[in-house]
């Protein structure tokens, strides 16, 4: 590049880079990224001063156009697609699950509160999901005692939860 190259390069930049970087501001809505294409623009015109020959046109049209090329070429891209900037964090979408295990624990612990019988009927039909004729089988007992059990199990474990503060 002549002497000649680079005071093209320096006039370019004092005479244009102002009007280049409020463009581009408007382009992208980011004065840091605004920044850099700004600052590509004037190095691909440093690499390419045939571009600025004065006889082919306005030097400002050709600025503005290679900067609106590299904005537009760099949202298409897949870095652009990856990345993104943004002036707030986004918010977490971690779902807490602390209340659910509490409120298992706290099921767990009025369970311990229900007699072995109450506590078996209700593992056999709410737990394993057992119908109350196969729940009959397997606790060796009536169909007719496996449903008063449950019955009773269920009133006595809403008693034990209510103890325990837990209300609903």
């Amino acid at each position: 590049m002549t002497d000649a190259d680079e005071e093209l390069v320096r006039a370019l930049h004092e005479e244009h880079a102002g009007a280049l970087f409020g463009y581009v501001v408007s382009l992208t809505g980011d004065r840091a990224h605004a920044q850099d294409v700004v600052q590509e623009t004037l190095l691909r015109a440093w690499r390419h001063p045939e571009a600025l020959d004065p006889a082919s046109g306005s030097n400002r049209g050709w600025l503005f156009t290679v900067a609106r090329r590299l904005v537009i070429d760099e949202r298409r891209s897949a870095r652009a697609r990856r990345e993104s900037v943004r002036a707030e964090v986004p918010d977490s979408s971690v779902v807490d699950e602390s209340e659910q295990v509490l409120q298992q624990w706290v099921v767990a612990q009025a369970l311990t509160r229900l007699s072995p019988e109450h506590r078996a009927v209700l593992r056999e039909c709410y737990f394993r999901g057992r119908s109350v004729a196969e729940a009959s089988r397997v606790l060796g007992v009536p169909p007719g005692t496996v449903k008063s059990r449950t019955h009773y199990a269920l009133m006595n474990l809403r008693l034990a939860l209510q103890e325990m503060g837990v209300s609903r």
